[in-house]
């Protein structure tokens, strides 16, 4: 069958490439790319490749290659629509052809709609007697009418319910217009009334074309002065950025970064059709992922304010984490990009562009300024600060260049700088190797949560859970057998096993066991004795009962004690036991392995 789109979409962004082939092949990092040995074909030297940032693999031995869907069909024999059911179940996503989904996605569908057409109302309502003001402040920017119509700008009256009327009027329900963030609601009274008054309107539009909220400038001196969609089911600012679905399009080798819509628009009116921008909120990682899809270079041109060289300097690592070649773009005699294009015009600013400054040529230009270099105590300290900065760039010949120029610029000889570089240095590789044991020590702070405002406070016990309800998700005729039990948790010894054997039997028995430093009450960590635990645990067992483990392995015995399950779990049949695992990872890091025994 085919698949909608956004599903699509999604089933990739949450089956990162190099997690799903890490499970099948041993990855090593060269540069932004990840190597090893091919797993369709034999061979002694890695020419498997999987390149993250773009979402591909490719054998160079072979040459099969492709997506994270072409890779588990081939790896798994699977036909594309059962790879990407696989795949769904294994990222908790549901399938397009279930009801459930379908439902979602026809809601999307209806929200996708009813953003087209207020995008529609309000591009009407800028002709009209009541959006004079909206053209007049337009035609004051400079945006001429075809600019207008290209990004389908548009004015919201200064109205309670213009919107809300004429919606509805199209068939639209109050709480469509509300789950589409086109609405507020008084808290006290109740009652609703459009988000958007007397506003010029820019819709936000994603990369498949659809309208999936709106920006708004008022035109009066009423707060805030911009206003965004709030978060729905269609939108999220973090995911998207204003105009790439121009800009997608664009025969241009590199994407210009803005902060404001504005800014972006004059770009595309004089001719520089890879101008972006933000959704007003800083850069984040999705965003310079997007962006890596699109392009290997992207120019920074955010306003040259404090605020705008801060945005700068934090933009720079998120978008050279992606591989991203940054370069930034300082302006003199203007604040923003929108008023250079109107002082000096397309050509002073194309070679504003020609002449842009890579990021370490930035970053070290940026520090210079902040020191008076005609005084000793401020050089040393730029000097001391310039090596840090220096010491961090990725090749010797970055170093010694701008080594080099750091230098001159305070004075001192090449020499003496290097030096300073090489100690700078030789402390952020201790650095980084004492952060990296620090990891491999700690594999329990490899598993948090990506989103650093989730944090687990009993690490083990949420990440045992966390693969249990992974393997409910995957097999949900387990829920039967487990629904209504109680769990009894086993931890430590035998010694705390036979504490539970005076209830005789018991319902459901969850424990874990592994390398987990530390103890727990709700895991069970003496690993050189799993398959005694797991034998004590089937004595305890009632009929329908289920013992449910999440198996970490790793160290000296990690793959002995695997091996010694998995020998153990064969002989289940035998004795009216039944059993479910999913396939074993081969990553140190990785989560537990979820299996689930239970009496026939």
């Amino acid at each position: 069958m085919a698949f909608p789109p956004a599903f699509l979409d999604e089933l990739n962004a949450r089956n990162p490439i190099e997690d799903v082939v890490g499970q099948y092949v041993a990855l090593t990092r060269r540069g932004s790319n990840l190597f090893g040995l091919c797993p369709f074909h034999g061979e002694k030297t890695p020419s498997f490749s999987v390149a993250p940032e773009k979402g591909i693999f490719y054998c160079f031995g072979c040459h099969k290659g492709g997506g994270v869907v072409n890779f588990i069909m081939e790896i798994e024999n699977l036909t594309y629509g059962d790879a990407v059911r696989f795949l769904a179940k294994r990222a908790g996503l549901e399938v397009p052809d279930d009801g459930a989904y379908q439902s979602q996605y026809k809601k999307k569908e209806r929200l996708w709609a009813l953003c087209r057409a207020a995008a529609q109302f309000y591009h009407a309502q800028l002709k009209t007697p009541a959006g004079e003001e909206a053209r007049a402040y337009l035609q004051k920017r400079g945006v001429s009418g075809q600019t207008v119509t290209r990004f389908g700008l548009g004015y919201s009256p200064n109205r309670w319910t213009a919107l809300l009327d004429a919606m509805t009027a199209k068939g639209y329900t109050k709480e469509e217009l509300l789950e589409a963030g086109l609405l507020s609601q008084n808290r006290d009274k109740g009652t609703l009334y459009d988000r958007f008054r007397n506003r010029l309107m820019f819709p936000i539009i994603d990369v498949r074309g659809n309208v999936i909220g709106f920006g708004g400038r008022v035109m009066d001196d009423s707060t805030p002065k911009y206003l965004n969609s709030p978060e729905t089911i269609i939108f999220n600012k973090r995911r998207n950025l204003f105009a790439m679905n121009v800009v997608k399009k664009s025969k241009r080798e590199f994407i210009i970064l803005t902060e404001g819509y504005m800014d972006a628009i004059a770009l595309h009116q004089y001719g520089f059709d890879c101008a972006v921008a933000s959704l007003g909120t800083s850069l984040t990682q999705e965003h310079a992922d997007m962006l890596s899809k699109y392009t290997d270079e992207l120019v920074l041109t955010y306003d040259g304010d404090e605020a705008g060289q801060n945005a700068t300097q934090r933009a720079i690592p998120m978008l050279e984490r992606t591989g991203l070649r940054v370069r930034i773009l300082r302006m003199r005699g203007a604040k923003d990009p929108d008023e250079f294009l109107k002082k000096y015009g397309a050509d002073r600013f194309r070679l504003l562009l020609e002449g842009c400054e890579n990021q370490a040529e930035y970053r070290l230009r940026s520090l210079q300024m902040r020191f008076d270099l005609s005084q000793d105590e401020q050089k040393v300290e730029f000097a001391k600060q310039a090596a840090a900065l220096i010491a961090g760039f990725g090749t010797a010949v970055e170093r010694e260049v701008y080594g080099t120029r750091a230098a001159e610029a305070a004075g001192l000889s090449p020499d003496v700088l290097r030096m300073e570089i090489d100690r700078a240095r030789k402390r952020l590789l201790r650095q980084e190797k004492r952060e990296e044991t620090r990891r491999e020590m700690d594999p329990a702070a490899a598993v948090q949560p990506f989103q650093r405002e989730l944090r687990y406070d009993n690490v083990r016990s949420a990440v045992a859970e966390e693969g249990l309800l992974r393997m409910l998700f995957r097999e949900p005729a387990l829920l039967a057998q487990t629904e209504g039990l109680t769990a009894e948790v086993i931890r430590d010894s035998h010694a705390n096993m036979e504490r539970y054997a005076v209830a005789e039997t018991v319902d459901c028995v969850v424990f874990n066991f592994g390398r987990l430093p530390g103890g727990d009450p709700f895991i069970f960590t003496r690993s050189d004795t799993s398959v005694a635990a797991l034998e004590a645990a089937l004595r305890l067992l009632k009929p329908g009962g289920v013992i449910a483990v999440a198996l970490y392995y790793g160290g000296a015995n990690g793959y002995g004690e695997r091996d010694a399950v998995m020998t153990w779990l064969e002989t289940l049949d035998d004795r009216k036991f039944s059993v479910l695992r999913c396939d074993w990872a081969n990553r140190r890091n990785d989560p537990p392995v979820p299996i689930f025994i239970w009496k026939d």
